[in-house]
């Protein structure tokens, strides 16, 4: 296989990857929240190397407000 033949299909891989992050982010933010605190629970655990516990927290999502002031998508805060 040529070289430019290669690099061809690294970047046709990287641009598909891409968009398939961009669409499950926009379609499925439930599932892609689920999905990382999945990946980054193991990685937290006690007994874990630092930099292992370091890039789980990476991962993981940033933690939801909850209650009935959380700015949440419902709409449930004050009308101007």
């Amino acid at each position: 296989m040529d070289a430019g033949l290669l690099a061809q299909y690294v970047v046709i891989a990287i641009a598909v990857l891409v968009s398939i992050v961009v669409v499950a982010r926009k379609q499925f933010p439930g599932g892609v929240r689920r999905l990382r605190i999945a990946c980054a629970l193991p990685l937290v655990r006690e007994g874990r190397p630092q930099w292992l516990r370091n890039l789980g927290k990476r991962i993981a999502p940033a933690p939801r407000a909850a209650g009935p002031n959380c700015a949440g998508c419902d709409n449930c805060g004050p009308s101007d």
